[in-house]
């Protein structure tokens, strides 16, 4: 997956346009569903561990694995039909896409920078990154400030799905207002979750995901979390050894080894999507807020493995009491 063309000093514009064709060829084979962003991510990661980024987005697509493959598992068919578990499905995936379009072209470009000691951020135009990323990746260019580059993503990919995915009438109408699916928000059901070879389960839950606020609060929170000192070595040892299938069986069989599994693999269930691409605003207006350059300490780590068990049981009862008055 090495894009270097050559070392040069001096660029012509046949030499970027075959460095933007080459970066738009990788994109596109890595963005092909789930299971390959998710590998594409950390195999970035692998070899430019300064992107911190990467790994946070790797572990935060697995999630969405998991959570895409539950639609087709044992409990939600029970109480969903088909054709919503499937507009929900279409919601994970068109974020999960979109986000990786977006993103990956810069990582790809910021590598290729580094082969040639040149920065080359004017080329994300190209691929319609907003001009705020340019800014921050020149930042990061220059000062070599790891923390605020990884807010920088999180801030620009959770306002790249806003207006195409969140404020998306269609969307918002058969998945955001859907009665289970704001059950589940209220509830806590759902979670962002960080497993460890040593059977512990760390994360954070997600509430109110279309707040845009809300969701870049989140990741600053994630983020903060995956790069504690005392574990993250756990957590990339995870990501490393456990292929990602999109069950959570994945790591369900080394946390509860007790329990059944019961979401299938992604692949055995999901053909391939195909997106249409378009032209994108930029969502950018020259400030951003406060609050989203804020990234909270906590003091105890997030450690949730009782708690995950719990919420399950609780929401498998949940279905089987709606399945006594069907």
């Amino acid at each position: 997956m090495n894009i270097l063309i050559g070392k040069k000093s001096y660029f012509s514009s046949i030499d970027e346009e075959k460095l933007i064709t080459r970066i738009r060829l990788i994109t596109d084979k890595c963005n092909l569903d789930n299971i390959s962003r998710t590998n594409a991510y950390l195999r970035y990661y692998n070899k430019n561990q300064e992107i911190q980024w990467a790994f946070l987005a790797s572990q935060v697509s697995r999630n969405a694995g998991w959570n895409m493959c539950d639609l087709n598992g044992v409990w939600i068919p029970q109480v969903v039909s088909q054709k919503k578990r499937q507009q929900i499905y279409l919601t994970y995936e068109k974020a999960n896409w979109l986000i990786f379009n977006d993103a990956y072209p810069q990582l790809l470009l910021y590598e290729y920078s580094t082969k040639i000691n040149l920065p080359m951020f004017h080329l994300l135009k190209f691929f319609q990154v907003s001009n705020f990323m340019e800014e921050e990746w020149m930042e990061f260019w220059e000062k070599k400030n790891k923390q605020r580059l990884m807010n920088s993503l999180i801030i620009n990919e959770q306002n790249v799905i806003q207006k195409p995915v969140i404020k998306n009438a269609r969307i918002k109408h058969s998945v955001f207002h859907f009665l289970p699916y704001l059950f589940q928000d209220l509830l806590h059901f759902n979670a962002v979750l960080f497993p460890t070879l040593h059977g512990k389960l760390y994360g954070a839950s997600v509430a109110n995901f279309t707040s845009l606020n809300e969701r870049i609060k989140l990741g600053n929170t994630l983020a903060s979390l995956l790069y504690k000192p005392n574990l993250y070595q756990e957590f990339y040892d995870f990501a490393r050894k456990i292929e990602h299938t999109g069950s959570r069986h994945d790591y369900e069989k080394i946390i509860y080894p007790k329990l059944a599994n019961t979401t299938p693999m992604l692949r055995a269930v999901y053909p391939v999507v195909t997106h249409r691409e378009w032209k994108r605003e930029d969502w950018y207006q020259k400030k951003v807020k406060k609050s989203w350059r804020e990234i909270s300490e906590h003091s105890e780590p997030m450690l949730i493995t009782d708690w995950y068990l719990k919420k399950q049981q609780q929401l498998h009862k949940l279905i089987r009491q709606e399945n006594k008055w069907i």
